[in-house]
């Protein structure tokens, strides 16, 4: 890797008033210039769709932040976009975290040769293939690349930007035939973009942001750009007969999506938090406090009710003291996360698990998500209801409800991979609306053909109860988890592992 310079400074291009996402919402900007609008995206549809038309209403300036880019169907598809973009004119900054992004090297250096379109890796492996390799460094250099970039931001002109729990890919839309996530993004405009783009500046400019075309053995996995464009290219004509791009027919203008189905929520208190990305250089004494801080002192300020969504839940010693000194006030505490048979991260499940007889004694209530729901459930959760491209589903949706009045929303898991390893960042709302649609969230959630839900028997043992086909059943084991999964996750348990889940 070369890092004999430092890698080119630059900063989001200036708004303007004359393109497409410009004129969006200036009447509101212009009434309500402290405001800032938010929407909850809970479709994976509708998230896909944002995407795309966002990327083809774009004037000036796409700046993407992932933590993973699959090469799938809609992963492709958006790449296509974002090219189509910068040949219009558009200058792209796409900042992804290696973690993913070794396998990729190719299409991505192919990208990297438009003039618009600059690509830079988070703290990069040196070693761009090769077990044999990637195990010595991983040995040589395994703390520094512990820490990872997880944060998620989709930022178009400047105007609009997506951020939440959504990486691209089609589990992320609904799109996968295997298994999908439950998953939300927010929808944002107006001052809290500014934020979010200043985030991405702090991560773009950062230490631990190289440019592609510094990474050693890049090079030899180049693709052209043209036969990247081919294989994109590819990749759509083969896609034009799913329902994605009915949907594109049918709302073919971001004003129009918009208009339709995402009219936005204009709030004050709206707060963007992500972490100083030095976190990722464990200069702990050095950086501001961050996304974890903000979480802890809102926890510690709820009164009346606490409503937690984490895909991966392990709160620790000290999370489930506060949480269960919460509850032992009488106040209303309920945590919504994966069962071991929804989770796709078992060794996550092992360092829940052993928590969850102590919460439940304190008085925290826990459901868990099923990985499919019940066929005879029907569809009477409205707009909040758990659509999902195949019948099998993994919670991955990260938010907190306080109060019935304020709501995070973010990349946040409650576990200590995010809170001391991980870069993460999310979006405060104040605001009892959207509060109110993030509870129907989670009732949805948590509603018993959806999710088993955990109590303790007479003797003090863990009792799951689930609804199917209008009848109820009770398990003294993780539901419908193989008994090779269930032996896995008890031997993990032992061992001293949680700081890193």
């Amino acid at each position: 890797m070369r890092r004999s310079r430092p890698a080119p400074f630059n900063t989001a291009l200036p708004v303007a008033e004359d393109a497409v996402l410009d004129r969006l919402f200036a009447a509101q900007r212009r009434s309500l210039p402290e405001h800032s609008g938010v929407r909850l995206v809970t479709e994976g549809t509708d998230a896909f769709a944002l995407r795309v038309l966002s990327a083809r209403a774009a004037a000036r300036s796409l700046d993407l932040q992932y933590y993973i880019w699959r090469s799938d169907a809609t992963g492709r598809y958006l790449a296509h976009e974002t090219l189509q973009a910068a040949d219009r004119g558009v200058r792209v900054r796409l900042l992804l975290d290696d973690m993913d992004a070794r396998s990729r090297d190719g299409i991505l250096m192919g990208l990297d040769q438009h003039p618009l379109i600059e690509i830079r890796l988070f703290n990069p492996f040196r070693t761009r293939s090769g077990v044999l390799r990637t195990l010595i460094e991983l040995f040589s250099r395994g703390s520094r690349l512990n820490h990872r970039m997880h944060n998620k931001a989709w930022i178009a002109d400047g105007r609009i930007a997506l951020v939440g729990g959504r990486n691209i890919g089609d589990e992320y839309f609904a799109a996968s035939e295997g298994v999908n996530f439950v998953d939300l993004d927010v929808l944002l405009a107006g001052p809290a973009v500014a934020a979010t783009t200043s985030s991405f500046d702090a991560y773009w400019n950062s230490a631990s942001a190289v440019p592609i075309t510094r990474l050693r053995r890049t090079a030899r996995n180049r693709l052209t750009l043209q036969a990247v464009r081919e294989l994109l290219l590819h990749s759509l004509t083969a896609y034009e007969s799913n329902d994605y791009v009915r949907l594109l027919r049918e709302s073919s203008q971001i004003d129009s999506l918009l208009a339709g189905r995402h009219e936005l929520t204009w709030s004050a208190g709206v707060r963007i938090v992500a972490d100083d990305p030095a976190k990722a250089l464990k200069r702990a004494h050095d950086i501001e406090p961050g996304v974890v801080q903000s979480i802890m002192l809102a926890f510690e300020r709820a009164r009346l009710e606490l409503l937690l969504i984490s895909p991966y839940f392990v709160p620790g010693a000290v999370g489930a003291r506060q949480l269960g000194h919460k509850a032992s006030q009488n106040m209303a505490v309920s945590v919504l996360t994966n069962s071991l048979a929804a989770t796709d991260v078992a060794a996550v499940h092992s360092g829940y698990s052993r928590y969850r007889r102590g919460l439940l004694q304190a008085g925290v209530r826990l459901f868990e998500l099923k990985p499919a729901p019940d066929d005879d459930a029907g569809e009477g959760d409205g707009h909040v209801r758990m659509r999902l491209g195949s019948s099998k589903a993994s919670l991955h949706t990260k938010a907190a409800i306080i109060d019935g009045e304020r709501l995070f929303v973010g990349s946040f898991n409650l576990d200590p991979r995010s809170a001391t390893l991980n870069c993460e960042m999310g979006v405060w709302i104040d605001d009892r609306s959207l509060a109110a649609q993030m509870q129907a969230v989670f009732a949805a959630g948590s509603a018993p053909q959806h999710c088993f839900a955990i109590t303790l028997d007479d003797d003090g043992a863990l009792l799951w109860t689930e609804q199917r086909a209008g009848k109820i059943f009770q398990y003294r084991s993780d539901p419908h988890a193989s008994w090779g999964r269930r032996l896995v996750t008890s031997l993990l348990r032992f061992l001293p592992i949680e700081s890193q889940l």
